[in-house]
């Protein structure tokens, strides 16, 4: 075997060594945190899943300062912050069922940098649609059955 071709495979062994004992960035690895451990993992990035706490306001003043939103957010587990977003508010951030947020604790609020919104609206059949769609269906077997009870009278007769 060539020299060259030793310390290169050295070098490469001892990149992976490196990557073992330093780890990986967190970052990319990351888990979802409650805000609990969110709050104990100060200045750390982190993902939470949480619900928007509708009774505290939502502020935002998209003519003062289009890049500042501010809200909180209650966890599954009963933890609440609240948050500040420097970007442009989510448009249907009052009505999502969840968010998805990534960012850090500075004190205690929590520095976002990205939300994902998790509306299952969208999934959800129009309630006029639904109401059309049962009213269909009901009607079908009542149909079913007029026609059978009208058969069964013309067999008897």
């Amino acid at each position: 075997m060539k020299k060259s071709s030793i310390f290169l495979l050295a070098g490469i062994a001892a990149a992976i060594v490196a990557l073992i004992i330093f780890g990986f960035p967190a970052s990319d690895f990351s888990t979802y945190d409650s805000i609990g451990s969110a709050k104990a993992k100060q200045g750390k990035y982190v993902h939470l899943i949480a619900k928007l706490d509708r009774s505290q306001p939502i502020e935002y003043d998209a003519i003062k300062n289009p890049n500042y939103v501010s809200f909180s957010v209650v966890d599954s587990l009963g933890g609440q912050t609240k948050v500040v977003y420097h970007n442009s508010k989510p448009a249907e951030l009052e009505q999502s069922e969840r968010v998805v947020l990534q960012g850090k604790m500075q004190g205690n609020v929590f520095e976002c940098k990205s939300i994902t919104l998790k509306c299952p609206s969208k999934y959800k059949d129009d309630k006029t649609q639904l109401e059309k769609s049962v009213t269909e269906n009901t009607a079908a077997p009542a149909n079913v059955q007029q026609n059978t009870t009208a058969d069964s009278a013309v067999k008897k007769y």
